[in-house]
């Protein structure tokens, strides 16, 4: 878009690897105790809260693909997209309850460790190939959904957004070394 500042994308990689490695010290210091313990604010354990913070990065991949669809569809169809969505809040919040709650009996730390580092790799190479152009792209977002989705977000903003939901989640940790 004409007249936008460049996207700093070193700011993003250096967000990303931030995440990355305070995700491996959490799990490295965690004791079994430390994980079946209640968060602050959440009705999830610690380890369940962990794979939520993970799981807003592997979301990533699916939310970029509806960016693209929806930023090249005429801008009504976002909002109402985004109407729709917002008026489903209820039972996404279910599912995003439930979906911690059954993961971390299947996934365990160090699974979740490689799938970080994994996904944390992915993004740094999306990133890389995105163009300035791309980056600027937008739709209107749910904002009901999460308190880090605003009314319209671009790609540039949505790189953004996991580090930013997971440094909130990270404060609710109750691990011993977060104390």
């Amino acid at each position: 878009m004409a007249g936008q500042l460049p996207v700093d994308r070193q700011v993003i990689h250096t967000e990303l690897e931030g995440a990355r490695a305070s995700f491996h010290r959490l799990l490295d210091t965690a004791t079994k105790d430390d994980l079946r313990r209640r968060t602050d604010g959440t009705r999830w354990t610690n380890e369940q809260l962990l794979f939520h913070m993970l799981f807003g990065y592997i979301l990533m991949r699916p939310l970029l693909i509806l960016m693209r669809v929806f930023s090249r569809l005429p801008n009504r169809v976002g909002r109402a997209f985004a109407r729709l969505l917002n008026a489903a809040t209820r039972p996404f919040d279910v599912v995003n309850y439930l979906g911690p709650v059954g993961a971390v009996q299947v996934l365990g730390l160090r699974r979740m460790a490689v799938t970080f580092d994994r996904v944390i790799a992915d993004l740094h190479r999306r990133l890389d190939s995105e163009s300035e152009s791309t980056l600027a792209s937008g739709m209107p977002y749910p904002d009901r959904w999460d308190p880090f989705f605003d009314d319209f977000m671009t790609v540039a903003d949505l790189y953004r957004y996991p580090t930013r939901h997971f440094d909130f989640h990270r404060r609710q940790l109750t691990l011993t070394s977060t104390r």
